[in-house]
């Protein structure tokens, strides 16, 4: 079987085009679709349904995808292991994180990283949305949840914390509520619930019923904004509020707690590059254990 070929069929499988895929490879269209048919029929079987919206794998093809999968990764700590690439810290690394934590903590920090290692391109992608390494949307990403399915090692970074704040200005005009059921009296900041992408993420309840915004907005740190310029009382990132003077925590016995894991897919967690950003966040998260609290 011609590696090649795997590399086509995963191209294929992680963007869910052809099209894409031959961008991504360097390739024509043509090619690529090629290819993916020599394939097929070397295994004798159908990988992929090709349709006008794109490809999507058939049941055998989600069975090759971890067979081809391995062999992807199994040839890369070949090749780093006898010298052919990875020899220094090179290449580049793209990480996805929520906005909060993408923005606001790591964003200051990773130039840092840059610094050490000249030849290493870092990307740091802050999606308000979970990002999929099985189709190499990114290398590694922060997530609030533990994955429980797919070839993906995860580990614990840091619980951090949430919490009502409000503007000085705005608690001065309308005053400080003193019991969660004074939070409907008050204009509320939250989330646009729909898009939310995670339950862990759908957290208004666990501060009161009563807090029912009427201005949502789908970004924590588009919400920090809105609470820090007056437009009413939200629930922040306690690491990010604190930091700024002019942000007043309400109701200080409600809180929610979350955490952060740190997700890598298998097949690139031993790259000398991968495994370089993955423990320079770790060893920001460790010093910086307190901001968190």
């Amino acid at each position: 079987m011609n590696w090649d070929d795997l590399r086509i069929f995963l191209a294929v499988a992680r963007s869910g085009q052809i099209l894409s895929a031959a961008r991504r490879l360097g390739l024509n269209h043509a090619t690529v679709s090629r290819r993916l048919g020599a394939l097929e029929e070397a295994l004798a079987v159908k990988l992929v349904d090709r349709r006008t919206t794109g490809c999507v794998l058939t049941p055998a093809g989600e069975k090759f995808l971890e067979t081809a999968e391995r062999v992807e990764g199994e040839m890369l700590a070949a090749r780093a292991e006898i010298g052919e690439e990875d020899i220094a810290v090179t290449g580049t690394v793209r990480l996805g994180a929520p906005d909060g934590f993408g923005v606001a903590y790591l964003a200051p920090r990773l130039g840092e990283l840059c610094m050490r290692h000249p030849d290493l391109t870092l990307q740091l992608v802050p999606v308000p949305r979970a990002v999929s390494l099985s189709r190499r949307e990114a290398d590694m990403a922060i997530t609030v949840d533990r994955p429980e399915h797919g070839r993906l090692a995860a580990r614990k970074l840091v619980d951090y914390e949430l919490a009502l704040f409000a503007s000085r200005n705005y608690l001065a005009s309308t005053g400080t509520p003193r019991t969660p059921a004074e939070l409907k009296d008050n204009a509320l900041v939250g989330y646009v619930e729909d898009l939310v992408y995670s339950a862990t993420l759908a957290y208004a309840d666990e501060i009161d019923r009563a807090f029912q915004p009427r201005f949502e907005i789908a970004s924590s740190l588009g919400q920090t904004e809105a609470v820090r310029a007056g437009a009413g009382i939200g629930i922040l990132h306690s690491f990010i509020a604190r930091r700024d003077p002019n942000l007043i925590q309400v109701l200080p016995e409600l809180t929610i707690r979350r955490t952060y894991w740190l997700v890598i897919h298998e097949s690139v967690r031993e790259l000398r590059r991968v495994r370089t950003v993955a423990d320079f966040i770790v060893e920001c998260v460790e010093k910086d254990r307190a901001h968190f609290r």
